[in-house]
């Protein structure tokens, strides 16, 4: 057990944090890796994609937990991502796969606290064609490094609505620590949100970023394309 810092009075107070200055915002510019670009949204660009690799879906359940419905409408949906895209927080962007050179998927920073270097991803949502694929990984890890290696935020943040097993599911994946439900959180769609709250700071990072880089390099997979071994015990 660590002895915890004093302040002159002999309370405990947390440690020192030297020669804090903040973090700036998350810049407009791709993220680039081997298998998916990570882009600020470009409407002219993505919407017509985004909608039609959504609608493979066989039904609208992947938006369950999102604010938004499942989008019938191409107008609409368009509509919605020009909303998005006119503000800096949420920053959407564009999960772009470098194969087929579409958008495939959506994430933003959001909630970005440049004063304590603390930020969120959310606004999640993959198409069937980035599901359960190594470019959905990469594009989370192409975001952390971002947020920590590029900009040096102490804290990163994954939200979700506790009835969410997928997105639970993830976040754990992915190497963020659960820390508790927020009850009676938010309502939406008419009902009741208690919110489950993840994070990873950065003294976490150099850890789970190594166990990313691990997991996708390309010695990590069979010639079926099979994972040798999974993310999460790649971490230890």
């Amino acid at each position: 057990m660590t002895t915890p810092h004093k302040d002159e009075f002999g309370n405990p107070v947390g440690h020192p944090v030297e020669n804090w200055h903040g973090c700036d915002m998350p810049p407009r510019s791709d993220m680039v890796g081997d298998h998916v670009i990570v882009s600020p949204i470009d409407v002219a660009r993505d919407a017509r994609h985004l909608f039609e690799a959504n609608k493979v879906a066989k039904d609208g359940g992947r938006f369950t937990y999102l604010s938004t419905s499942a989008f019938d409408d191409f107008e609409a949906y368009k509509s919605w991502l020009e909303g998005m895209a006119s503000v800096n927080d949420p920053m959407l962007h564009a999960i772009i796969d470098k194969a087929s050179n579409k958008a495939v998927g959506l994430a933003a920073f959001m909630r970005i606290d440049t004063t304590n270097g603390v930020v969120e991803v959310g606004n999640v949502n993959y198409a069937p064609a980035l599901s359960q694929t190594i470019g959905g990984t990469e594009a989370m890890y192409l975001m952390m490094k971002r947020a920590f290696d590029e900009l040096g935020y102490r804290r990163y943040e994954w939200k979700c609505d506790d009835q969410n097993a997928p997105s639970r599911a993830a976040a754990t994946r992915y190497g963020f620590t659960y820390e508790g439900t927020f009850r009676n959180a938010i309502v939406y769609k008419g009902r009741n949100r208690d919110t489950a709250w993840f994070s990873i700071i950065d003294s976490e990072w150099p850890a789970i970023r190594a166990a990313f880089e691990a997991w996708m390099a390309p010695d990590n997979f069979d010639e079926n394309g099979k994972q040798r071994k999974r993310l999460q015990d790649l971490r230890g």
